[in-house]
């Protein structure tokens, strides 16, 4: 029998860390599995990182999403290739591998101001043992949050600090914060921090692909295609076929259940090419929700030098803390070392990621003129240490992925937002008050590698895509696994929330009964 011709327990839809942990469950659990990713499998252990390569091919070939995206920010357009993967593993491979739990408040909504949602349909109680597990699944080591009344996450003990780290870890205690070991899924080694925002060639990094797809090909339950876009789902109340373009050549596959984790930004475009006489407005979109609702994180940036005579030691992604995620009833988010050191390189490519979003980015040459500011930079900032700021972002309908055939988006930076990210600054700079730190970035930056949202979940089918379980309000087996499911972004970074519910997605396809 062909892999056309086989009726699949599930056909999961992408392979990041929504696709591969369900994936993975549910192949774990005996059932037949059909991965389908756009991109190439590749290879885990290779160097190959989110460099500056603008050919469609060659980006696809190295596991990067091929085409640029398309982003009108407060109605001004600019066009740039965004932090994501196409390959197996999605853009997981490329992630700095920080999977945090939110907070309580995050999901049980009436504990701060309230915000434009109707909140989640599944609090924080319920959604705990799942953060357990996934923390299991990934191996996380760090230590607990000593602000956090919650029971911690199962963690592994964390390696020893640097002397840098210990030098920040001492001064920040001191100036009256309370810092923990960050949550992470890659072994803080020299070499490991290597991997950050690249494939890592050790192995020793949990992501889509090694914690998820892998796992479920070893089962003997799952089969794997690369290179397979899939173009249209075909199906009224249930999802018939999924049509796959392999090849050139146009394949449709049959399962009783279709799981799709193509990404916040993907997904909903799937659904919306796939309108029908019975979905005139796309699939599982009586709502009108389908691709609305987009969120990001806004990125607060700023060096943090250690104490003068501190000796210089590797970069450090060991440090979070979360006295500021909440901040006189505003929600804000926890901040967190990003794993870079300071040094020229670093700053070049900063330097060169803003003039790419800027209306200067079609100046010729220009990109060649950001050396002579990162060494003076360089020679400024020494060995300090970037940090990052997560600013939650708010779901609005009018913040949404565009439909059509390009990757596009249409995002307005409300003005509580902007109020919000004023707070948040004042409030960072007020707690690191008498340390060497420098805010970095003058204009809001959003996050494109953290989009959420545009397939809410929730209780009400007039006001959401899904429903609790996360399938869809109208089609009996379409189920979803990835950030598009969240009505509110949080204040930590999604992955372990994508984690998390994808094991609760799986474990709902196997209490569900098949639809006929």
């Amino acid at each position: 029998m062909t892999l056309t011709d086989t009726v699949w327990d599930a056909i999961v839809i992408g392979t990041g860390v929504g696709g591969g942990t369900a994936g993975r469950a549910l192949a774990e659990a005996g059932q037949r599995v059909l991965f389908l990713e756009r991109g190439p499998a590749g290879h885990r252990a290779e160097r190959n990182g989110l460099s500056d390569v603008f050919v469609p091919e060659g980006r696809l070939a190295r596991g990067l999403w091929p085409e640029p995206m398309t982003a009108t920010i407060d109605g001004q357009t600019t066009k740039f290739y965004a932090p994501l993967g196409a390959g197996v593993g999605g853009s997981s491979v490329f992630y700095a591998a920080t999977l945090e739990r939110p907070e309580r408040h995050d999901l049980d909504n009436s504990l701060l101001r309230p915000h434009p949602t109707q909140g989640w349909p599944t609090g924080f109680d319920a959604m705990a043992p799942w953060f357990d597990r996934a923390a299991r699944l990934y191996h996380l080591h760090g230590t607990p949050d000593p602000l956090s009344a919650d029971a911690p996450l199962p963690l592994g003990p964390p390696p020893p600090l640097s002397p840098t780290e210990a030098a920040l870890f001492e001064s920040l205690r001191a100036a009256g914060l309370h810092p923990y070991h960050a949550h992470t899924a890659i072994a803080h080694t020299l070499g490991c921090l290597q991997c950050l925002g690249s494939k890592c060639p050790r192995n020793c990094k949990q992501d889509g692909r090694s914690a998820g797809v892998e796992p479920a090909l070893a089962t003997g339950n799952a089969v794997l295609i690369d290179r397979a876009e899939v173009t249209r789902l075909h199906g009224h109340a249930r999802i018939d076929t999924v049509e796959a373009r392999i090849n050139g050549e146009t394949r449709q596959f049959r399962a009783r259940n279709v799981v799709l984790a193509g990404g916040a930004l993907n997904s909903p475009r799937l659904l919306l090419r796939s309108a029908s006489e019975a979905w005139p407005d796309g699939m599982a979109n009586r709502s009108g929700l389908v691709g609305r609702n987009l969120m990001f994180h806004l990125n607060e940036m700023f060096a943090l030098w250690p104490p003068r005579g501190t000796s210089d030691s590797r970069a450090s992604k060991a440090i979070a803390l979360r006295d500021l995620y909440h901040h006189d009833g505003d929600r804000l988010g926890m901040i967190q070392a990003m794993g870079i050191r300071a040094s020229y390189g670093e700053i070049v490519h900063f330097l060169n990621l803003m003039l790419a979003r800027s209306a200067l980015r079609g100046v010729p040459g220009l990109k060649q003129l950001t050396r002579l500011p990162a060494a003076i930079a360089a020679r400024l900032f020494g060995h300090a240490q970037i940090f990052v700021g997560l600013l939650e972002d708010l779901p609005y309908a009018e913040n949404r992925v565009l439909p059509g055939p390009a990757l596009a988006v249409d995002y307005r930076l409300h003005p509580e937002l902007l109020t919000r990210r004023r707070t948040f600054r004042r409030a960072i700079s007020q707690a690191l008050r008498g340390q060497r730190r420098a805010l970095l970035g003058m204009g809001p930056e959003l996050n494109y590698g953290h989009p959420c949202g545009t397939l809410r979940f929730g209780l009400d089918p007039a006001s959401s895509v899904l429903n609790a379980d996360c399938r869809a309000h109208g089609v009996a087996n379409l189920w979803v696994a990835d950030a598009s499911f969240m009505p509110s972004s949080m204040g930590v970074n999604p992955s372990l929330t994508i984690a998390a519910n994808a094991l609760r997605v799986a474990d709902a396809i196997q209490r569900t009964p098949c639809p006929d």
